[in-house]
């Protein structure tokens, strides 16, 4: 009896896909935005300051190790339209899917913030102001960012921050791989930019998380959120369309290396 060949892996529906980017950008939003709210300025006698500004930043970066991990298997683990942006530039990701990523990863962020708010407003008669007090931890620019950064100041970091975060996607991604797992890149890239970008604009890089707080926030951050869906989309595009040139030299490299003559 011959035995038959292998079965080669179904890849993963679109549905399935959709699912995984849902609850992704949920996890994400709904651990780095209630970490933001409220363990990382949680009173007591002994630690006024709670978490803080690097609890906060590891907070992402561990959500997005784990969820890239849970989850990166069937969509890819994005959780983020620059992201996704950047990739499809890339020539890494249909353009047909663009569109339904983005809207599973806007619908589950937004669903991340609104069990934060509907948890706060079953709770203490204070849990709601400190929900929501200060922006619910959205981003902004001018009198809305936490250090009174100015919008080119706000579009220039968060551009390039966006575009940074990308290109090491693209590159532990890649065929050639890395070293060390790739969500713990990601996850450990995350955190070091938030450290630097919090005091800038509360460090979006994300436009699906920004407007998933700035919808509660209400109206003064919604009218900011713009900025935190151009400029990371810009940096993602921009890190995309870097990747995509640098894949074409490599490949005309390793043509031109194959075609040439024995020395």
């Amino acid at each position: 009896m011959i035995d038959a060949p292998p079965l080669a892996p179904v890849p993963p529906t679109l549905p399935a896909r959709l699912v995984a980017e849902a609850a992704g950008t949920f996890l994400l939003v709904f651990a780095l935005v209630g970490a933001a709210t409220s363990t990382a300025v949680f009173p007591d006698e002994r630690n006024t300051l709670g978490i803080g500004l690097l609890g906060v930043a590891l907070t992402l970066g561990l959500v997005v190790m784990i969820g890239a991990s849970a989850f990166g298997p069937v969509s890819g683990g994005h959780f983020n339209p620059a992201v996704t942006i950047g990739l499809a530039v890339a020539g890494r990701l249909r353009w047909s899917d663009v569109v339904p990523y983005v809207v599973a990863q806007m619908t589950g962020g937004t669903a991340g913030a609104a069990v934060l708010v509907l948890i706060a407003g079953v709770g203490p008669a204070n849990a709601m102001r400190r929900t929501l007090g200060g922006g619910f931890a959205s981003n902004g620019f001018d009198e809305q960012s936490p250090g009174g950064s100015t919008l080119l100041a706000v579009a220039l970091a968060e551009t390039i921050a966006t575009a940074v975060f990308v290109t090491v996607i693209l590159r532990v991604t890649g065929p050639r791989g890395s070293a060390v797992p790739a969500p713990v890149v990601i996850g450990s890239t995350l955190t070091i930019l938030l450290l630097t970008l919090i005091p800038i604009s509360n460090a979006s890089l994300n436009p699906a998380r920004s407007f998933a707080t700035a919808v509660f926030a209400g109206p003064d951050w919604l009218a900011q959120w713009w900025a935190f869906l151009v400029f990371p989309v810009l940096g993602g595009a921009v890190a995309g369309a870097a990747g995509r040139i640098g894949r074409r030299s490599r490949a005309g490299d390793a043509t031109t290396a194959l075609d040439a003559p024995p020395a």
